[in-house]
């Protein structure tokens, strides 16, 4: 009896010796941030061209300067770039992989939202920021949009990234004539969500004589503005409605509307809702998304509505205007 309980005893501990050991195996297939992330830089950068210039083209050390002003004007003591290293530039086949799969990996860093707007930016791995499906969709909007923007030829830069004691890093994708990629500097925006409006001045724009008498135009528009990190203009959405009138009653009312934006998604759609008589009348539905959101149009209710996480901007609804 007691052979038989030291022989039971020596197995069990045989199998425990091996599950231990499978532990400590299965903790090694997962690093942690951070050292993934370094190995995913490091074998990219070994499929990189080294650089013939130490140098960053002048345009992209503006973008980088006027960022960094930026992000201390609306974020202070928040997002700041602390660092930069040039990799390379991509030559290869591998090399475009390589760069594609850096910036859709869900240990990768994203961040979206309206820096104006501090409140509303977010800033982390992907895989922290999105979950299930709403993480899958994203890596597959981030990866359609950067295989149409970085090209082989493109240098690639690593920038620093300090928001309080957190250190981020991205691959910054850039060329002479400016930054193409960087899921920081592509998620992130300025955008004044009041918008700007314009009108035309009383009885403007002549339109012709009749024996009805003198026929006048009246407009007025509204447009909201999307902007990179350094200021530039990165997209527009906005509608111009016009009416058309004489002795005080409205003949004929237009209206247009118009809406882009640079990596990332927009959406317009317009309609003229009362065209004649005291006055005119026009519907609009207007939206800007970065690559990581979704926007749709519903006819029924004529509005624009985003989906998803990202940095964005819709605007829904109707004007009027009077002789």
């Amino acid at each position: 009896m007691k052979t038989k309980t030291l022989k039971w005893f020596g197995i069990l501990m045989l199998c425990l010796a091996f599950g231990l050991n499978s532990c400590q195996n299965d903790t090694e297939d997962f690093p942690d941030e951070n050292a993934r992330e370094q190995q995913d830089t490091d074998e990219l950068k070994s499929e990189l061209t080294p650089l013939t210039t130490p140098d960053l083209p002048e345009t992209v050390r503006e973008q980088l300067e006027l960022t960094r002003q930026n992000l201390a004007q609306y974020l202070p003591g928040g997002l700041q770039i602390s660092g930069v290293e040039l990799l390379g530039s991509i030559t290869t086949d591998k090399g475009m992989q390589l760069s594609h799969r850096a910036v859709k990996d869900k240990e990768s860093v994203i961040a979206y939202g309206n820096i104006t707007d501090p409140s509303t930016v977010q800033i982390g791995y992907m895989e922290g920021l999105y979950s299930g499906k709403g993480l899958s969709d994203t890596q597959q909007r981030i990866e359609e949009a950067a295989r149409g923007e970085i090209r082989s030829g493109d240098q690639v830069m690593e920038i620093t990234w300090q928001k309080g004691d957190e250190v981020y890093k991205t691959q910054c994708f850039y060329r002479e004539t400016g930054i193409v990629w960087d899921n920081i500097l592509s998620g992130l925006v300025m955008i004044d969500k009041e918008g700007e409006t314009e009108s035309s001045d009383d009885d403007n724009a002549l339109k012709g004589d009749g024996l009805q008498g003198k026929t006048y135009s009246r407009w007025h528009k509204s447009w909201w503005t999307a902007k990179w990190l350094w200021g530039s203009k990165r997209g527009e959405m906005g509608y111009k409605i016009t009416i058309y009138y004489s002795s005080g009653r409205v003949s004929n009312t237009d209206v247009s509307d118009w809406g882009h934006i640079s990596l990332g998604k927009a959406r317009s759609h317009s309609k003229v809702t009362k065209n004649s008589g005291a006055y005119g009348k026009c519907r609009y539905a207007l939206g800007m998304c970065t690559p990581t959101g979704s926007l749709s149009f519903n006819s029924s209710n004529f509005s624009v509505s985003f989906s998803g996480l990202g940095s964005n901007v819709v605007a829904n609804g109707n004007k009027s205007l009077y002789p």
